[in-house]
């Protein structure tokens, strides 16, 4: 794989950021696709594991940062998720970190690689908000099809009985799902309703 994924992973938390803008504080306790996260936990890991892959494109520790962001205020998430994407544009926009070998929490890996994956999380947990969140936006399906094929390609099945790993075993998607509910369903993920 030889594509440049800063463009994807920019659109990615174009996306998310408009999600986040849209999240009401009496959503923030309510309940998310990911059973062991609500809204402001979601929002916490979102913003955590942007901050990771940042730290990352700089060439620093990824996995020294905790993939949550602590102390933010409920009526803060959009201002925390700006200031960690713009960290990512700045990070990444050295064309050399492409090629770099990083490590992500998967292993080591080109970063072109790394980010690619990365965009595969953020366009997941994008589609977890949004569950949460009642649908409020249409998602682009452009980026669905990106995480998917990305999803398919390191998430085989026969390798989720890792208890570290965040994603279950693939469930059926449901009739008529879209290619965000592919993907959910590829990663384990069932709607809320």
């Amino acid at each position: 794989m030889n594509i440049d994924p800063r463009p994807l992973y920019t659109r990615a938390t174009e996306q998310i950021a408009a999600l986040v803008a849209t999240v009401r504080p009496e959503q923030l306790a309510g309940p998310t696709p990911c059973a062991e996260f609500d809204v402001r936990t979601l929002l916490s890991h979102i913003a955590g594991g942007t901050r990771r892959i940042a730290v990352v494109g700089a060439g620093g520790d990824g996995m020294a940062v905790r993939p949550f962001l602590d102390g933010v205020e409920d009526d803060h998430w959009s201002a925390a998720y700006d200031e960690v994407r713009t960290e990512v544009q700045k990070s990444w926009a050295d064309d050399a970190r492409l090629d770099a070998l990083v490590t992500v929490p998967w292993g080591e890996a080109p970063g072109r690689i790394a980010l690619s994956g990365y965009v595969m999380e953020a366009v997941t947990h994008t589609w977890d908000l949004s569950e949460s969140l009642g649908r409020p936006l249409a998602l682009d399906p452009e980026l669905a099809e990106f995480a998917l094929g990305i999803a398919r390609r390191v998430l085989p099945d026969e390798r989720r009985d890792d208890e570290e790993l965040p994603f279950d075993s693939a469930v059926p998607a449901p009739e008529g799902a879209d290619t965000y509910g592919r993907l959910a369903a590829y990663l384990g993920r069932r709607p809320l309703s």
